[in-house]
């Protein structure tokens, strides 16, 4: 059975989150867990006066979430974990023993109200987890069903691995993808490779059955060349390569796609390119 692990800090900014992961979760037909993350004493402010009160009232908040949306997951659960560390580590920690093949996270963006904790750990679950992260930002149109997805093509090898994970779950929510060649200089040789590995993402859609468009986009500035294309089409996500390093410890995103998750309005899909997708059976 698939899983999708959502991170949870009873926010209105992860309750959207949940609420995205929820129509994902009847879409690709998977478990959700939802994780709460103990960090220190000064949590208790909100859930209660001592550690044991904050986890009476933490189980109580998840219960009232798992009886309010269950209903709408026939056939598949609701669950939830009480974590204790570092919420990146402990997110990711419970992405990879459960076996999600996804985790989705509500941020307030970099230069948002941080009061809880998942604004200020956004970008370090998308790097920490080894499946693909859902970054999500407060005041999402939450009503909107996953129907166009932007998934951006460049010069790099690595920019075709989101092809399959993206078109996974367009075909799961039956969305259609839109492919944005993203030219950034005039060497011949460079665009070429772009041209080349869109038409690689274009005939693999073809062989999965998935809708797409392809347009092509002269620009210095590929996060707001993307975004803004997002925008134009009205899109309910944008799939990104998280340009990470390849050593394992980094916590840290490239450049492009930190200031992607970061200044978003859309939900934004982050993939390594260090992960490889098999079927997921939805």
């Amino acid at each position: 059975m698939s899983k999708i692990v959502v991170a949870i800090d009873f926010s209105d900014c992860s309750i959207n989150a949940l609420l995205h992961a929820v129509s994902i979760a009847q879409n690709t037909h998977s478990d959700l867990i939802l994780v709460w993350v103990q960090k220190g004493a000064h949590q208790a402010d909100k859930f209660g006066d001592s550690p044991k009160d904050t986890t009476g009232e933490v189980e109580k908040a998840f219960q009232e979430l798992i009886n309010k949306h269950q209903p709408e997951l026939q056939g598949n659960t609701i669950s939830f974990k009480i974590r204790t560390g570092k919420v990146y580590t402990e997110i990711a920690e419970e992405a990879k023993a459960s076996k999600a093949f996804l985790v989705i996270c509500g941020t307030h963006g970099a230069a948002g109200f941080e009061k809880f904790w998942i604004g200020s750990n956004a970008n370090r679950i998308v790097s920490a987890c080894n499946c693909p992260v859902i970054s999500i930002r407060g005041g999402i149109n939450i009503s909107r069903p996953l129907k166009k997805i932007v998934m951006s093509v460049d010069s790099t090898q690595e920019t075709r691995q989101k092809a399959s994970f993206t078109a996974m779950l367009a075909k799961a929510c039956d969305a259609e993808i839109y492919i944005i060649k993203i030219y950034s200089t005039k060497v011949k040789n460079i665009r070429q490779n772009v041209d080349l590995f869109a038409s690689q993402v274009e005939r693999f859609c073809l062989h999965e059955g998935v809708r797409f468009n392809t347009i092509a986009e002269e620009t210095v500035d590929i996060p707001e060349a993307i975004i803004n294309y997002a925008k134009k089409i009205d899109a309910n996500l944008i799939s990104i390569m998280t340009e990470q390093e390849s050593a394992a410890s980094t916590l840290w995103l490239g450049p492009f796609a930190q200031q992607i998750v970061n200044h978003s309005q859309i939900p934004v899909l982050s993939v390594h390119s260090r992960d490889v997708y098999t079927g997921l059976g939805f």
